[in-house]
């Protein structure tokens, strides 16, 4: 599938995703020569409590599907698993993942995984950052009036951001 054309020329597009289960956060950035970096989309995908956890599951790959036909970005870049004490939510997340990545390979971008710690020293500066840190810095680096709001939102465009700064880029 071709990178976007509508992105202009020499900008290099990157699709952020914090995954989860309930919620999926996403950044679309564009990197343009020199470094400098817009953000083009931000939000989040969200499903049904309620619904069984493969009805859940597929919900967020036909969201990452859709936002990959719209933007054709150049990369994509997911956030590790969080290895945290609750195996279960590990697990979990874990399926939402699987779905991302599945998604973003049929489509043969170039992928790239960072976990919170990587993404946060990136942004901010230290691992240890709070989520507040994350979405602050996020509004500063790309000179927005407010910080993407979900938190969620925030994270998605961090881990891209995370992308600009430290990832390979494959050649146009």
């Amino acid at each position: 599938m071709p990178p976007s054309a509508a992105s202009g020329s020499d900008e290099r597009l990157v699709l952020g995703i914090d995954p989860g289960t309930a919620v999926t956060g996403y950044g679309v950035v564009a990197r343009r020569p020199g470094g400098r970096v817009r953000l083009v989309e931000c939000g989040v995908i969200r499903t049904a409590a309620g619904e069984p956890l493969a009805r859940r599951i597929r919900d967020v790959f036909e969201g990452v599907s859709d936002l990959m036909e719209r933007h054709r970005p150049h990369a994509a870049a997911v956030e590790d698993v969080f290895q945290g004490k609750n195996v279960r939510s590990a697990l979990t997340l874990g399926h939402a993942r699987g779905a991302i990545l599945l998604a973003v390979s049929l489509r043969e971008i170039a992928l790239a995984e960072y976990t919170a710690p990587e993404v946060k020293k990136a942004v901010v500066g230290t691992g240890r950052a709070t989520k507040h840190q994350v979405a602050f810095m996020v509004q500063q680096q790309l000179r927005l009036k407010s910080p993407p709001a979900p938190h969620d939102a925030a994270d998605g465009v961090a881990v891209a951001l995370c992308h600009c700064m430290m990832g390979s880029w494959p050649r146009p």
